[in-house]
């Protein structure tokens, strides 16, 4: 696709005999959402990390607007301008809400080496500031003093996203963002995140579990089934899928005709 921010080109990750990826080809435009939904062990995990260099491909291409980036490293991807969060909120628990966000700020801002990094001052003006706006952005202003560790469950969440979100990147990978968190609070702990990246004109790609969440913020998805991508499209036609039901959300048994469909 012309313009993709983000394009994957026949993708396949094997360790010794097992494939765990295969046959992916993807185009994704700037700022669109994408959800992608697969049962455990269907490839999503592992499609995720390649893009973000935690997984070097065995065959295939990564191109992020216009540059080769197949298998380089996390770090440089991440500088490059694609972050990630992780299923389990990635936070230092012994340091405030606010610490957290001004240490993501300045590692953000800092360079590559490790020692360059240990060398960026956490409590500069730039790096409040940022802080300062983030946490207004994602809502969490008001535990901006409380120790991570003792942060409810989706204040955890959003302040993993919104550190994520600390080195401006044009890309997002979110692991799961709902899990662990209540029915309750899963739709408003979305919208808050989902704002906030459109306000920050950032193009999101989320792994989740819950059909409700991919088919309310998803503008299409990507269903895995067995390393490879087996539906594209609406949420709405995805979901409808019967191979989809069948072997993913397993609302309903697959008929011998859908299954050689």
């Amino acid at each position: 696709m012309s313009g993709a921010i983000l394009s994957v080109r026949d993708l396949e990750k094997t360790f010794g005999s097992v494939v765990a990826a295969r046959d992916i080809s993807i185009d994704v435009p700037p700022l669109q959402t994408v959800g992608i939904i697969g049962a455990n062990g269907a490839g999503k995990t592992t499609f995720v990390n390649m893009i973000t260099g935690h997984l070097r491909p065995s065959k295939g291409t990564i191109h992020f607007e216009d540059r080769d980036i197949t298998g380089l490293p996390s770090r440089t991807i991440t500088r490059l301008g694609i972050s990630r969060s992780f299923q389990v909120a990635q936070v230092f628990p012994s340091l405030t809400v606010i610490e957290n966000m001004r240490a993501a700020a300045a590692i953000g801002r800092g360079k590559d080496s490790v020692i360059a990094q240990a060398m960026t001052p956490l409590d500069s003006p730039q790096a409040r500031s940022e802080a300062d706006a983030a946490v207004d952005l994602f809502q969490i202003a008001r535990y901006r003093d409380a120790r991570a560790a003792t942060l409810p469950q989706g204040v955890r969440k959003l302040l993993d996203i919104a550190m994520a979100v600390a080195g401006h990147p044009r890309v997002l990978l979110l692991d799961e963002p709902t899990s662990g968190i209540s029915i309750e609070e899963k739709f408003g702990l979305m919208d808050v995140v989902m704002s906030a990246l459109k306000t920050r004109k950032i193009t999101v790609l989320f792994v989740e579990h819950d059909m409700e969440i991919v088919g309310r913020f998803a503008d299409r998805v990507l269903a895995f089934y067995d390393g490879t991508v087996i539906a594209d499209e609406k949420p709405q036609t995805v979901l409808a899928n019967p191979k989809v039901q069948a072997f993913i959300s397993g609302t309903k048994p697959l008929n011998e005709d859908a299954l050689h469909a």
